[in-house]
């Protein structure tokens, strides 16, 4: 090797013989395991849990027993102080259908946000990690290239290097050695220049990868502790709705009876406004109440901000480039393009996280909540003025035909496989919400009503 023929030998070296040879074997080895993430403790594990084991457990498997047994009941006495502080808060809302409300929109719109950060990380993540697995499989490649400028190291400075390189810091400490000898062996000081280079931005990404984690662990962590408030909510929510409509449930199943006698989504719709009498009772309020009014010609924002309202606070017509879509998702399909059938789409779909929270778009009332033909779960609001908002595509809905429910208010949630026929015949790995909007029972582009960034959005 170059670097050998620049380097004298040095008595002591020469006489390690095998010896040293063996030594730089084990730095490269315990090097080569540095880059691929492991540590001392890890290896040992693996060849301990490679040879069997006859004796008792040793002191600190029992320590770590006993570490993650503590761990444990520190986190059930967690989810018990949750459900006791969930209960007084429920509790504390009393019969107050406003305060619920309020508070059912807000945890919604949190665990919307929560879900959003959860996902910027993740994208986030992922070049991150590309670029680790690059540099590890690079300098695995070189590994000749490292034993030689190790060896050229061990040689110039009479002693082994450090017995344990096993983390990429240590091996950078060694190669900033090595560069020392760039006026005696330029090659070597550029070799080492170019590890210690690669070895930096390995260190570098860990670290920021380590702080992503971190911020994602947090996050959701936060994000299963709103969504245990919000099912208590919504929980609640739907016995003080049951109470006041005792035959709910018969409802309900007269409903999905009825859906079953009918073939297109129009059809659908007139027949439950036509023959149920909790989905006919929403239909007659909503054309009775009339739209809005709309000073100056627009839309009154400051009615959203009642809680307690029974009507929509804004007419459907005058909201456009208003509302926020029912839930955090990519748009795989657009309103008019090919439905992949021969025919054209009638509205949009999103692809979305498994679990998902999905909220209304604008207020309106329950005509339709149950399964329909390829559409897996349908939930349909009339939003006044002839207008009606179709969502479909979600494993569980969780409000009733004949309620009334406000914008951003939670309404179902996705599951973790598309429920749509139209979107399982092409193999979508994700859960994927449909959603379509009709004017006097015309499906129209949903395109104007969507807001254009955050800022614009309403809320409830």
């Amino acid at each position: 090797m170059l670097a050998a023929r620049n380097i004298p030998s040095y008595p002591d070296t020469a006489r390690s013989g095998p010896l040293t040879s063996a030594r730089i074997s084990l730095s490269i080895a315990l090097l080569s395991a540095g880059f691929a993430g492991l540590s001392p403790t890890t290896t040992a594990a693996q060849v301990a849990e490679s040879t069997p084991q006859t004796a008792a457990p040793s002191p600190d498997a029992i320590k770590q027993r006993e570490q993650e047994l503590e761990a444990a009941r520190a986190q059930q006495k967690s989810a018990a102080e949750l459900q006791q502080k969930l209960k007084a808060d429920i509790a504390a809302i009393g019969q107050d259908r406003s305060k619920l409300n309020a508070q059912l929109i807000d945890i919604a719109a949190q665990v919307r946000g929560i879900e959003t950060r959860i996902g910027d990380a993740e994208a986030r993540l992922r070049p991150l990690d590309t670029r680790e697995q690059q540099i590890k499989g690079s300098l695995d490649s070189r590994r000749a290239e490292i034993v030689e400028v190790l060896a050229a190291l061990q040689r110039a400075g009479r002693r082994a290097p450090p017995a344990l390189l096993v983390r990429p810091e240590d091996a950078l400490q060694s190669l900033r050695t090595a560069m020392l000898l760039g006026s005696v062996v330029p090659e070597l000081r550029a070799r080492a220049e170019k590890l210690a280079s690669d070895l930096s931005e390995l260190i570098a990404l860990r670290k920021t990868i380590a702080s992503e984690r971190d911020h994602l662990a947090t996050d959701r962590d936060k994000l299963k502790e709103d969504q245990t408030r919000l099912a208590a909510l919504v929980d609640e929510r739907q016995r003080k709705q049951s109470a006041t409509e005792k035959d709910m449930e018969a409802e309900g199943a007269r409903a999905v009876t009825l859906s079953r006698q009918v073939d297109s989504l129009q059809g659908l719709i007139s027949k439950m406004e036509q023959d149920l009498k909790s989905a006919a009772k929403a239909a007659a309020t909503a054309s009775l109440q009339g739209a809005p009014a709309t000073p100056n010609g627009k839309p009154n924002l400051g009615g959203l901000k009642d809680p307690a309202r029974l009507s929509p606070a804004i007419a459907f017509a005058s909201a456009k480039g208003l509302f926020a879509l029912p839930v955090n998702g990519v748009k795989i399909r657009e309103f008019g393009g090919s439905d992949g059938a021969g025919g054209v789409e009638k509205g949009i779909s999103l692809a979305t996280r498994p679990g998902s929270q999905v909220t209304t778009p604008c207020d309106g009332w329950v005509v339709y909540a149950g399964p329909f033909r390829s559409y897996g779960q349908l939930l349909i609001l009339n939003a006044g003025g002839g207008y009606h908002v179709l969502i479909a595509g979600m494993e569980r809905i969780s409000v009733n035909i004949g309620q009334f429910v406000l914008t951003g208010e939670p309404v179902a949630t996705m599951g973790t496989k598309s429920q749509v026929a139209s979107i399982l015949a092409t193999n979508a790995s994700q859960p994927v919400l449909y959603i379509e909007f009709r004017k006097d029972g015309t499906p129209i582009d949903p395109g104007p009503w969507w807001a254009a960034n955050e800022g614009e959005k309403v809320r409830g």
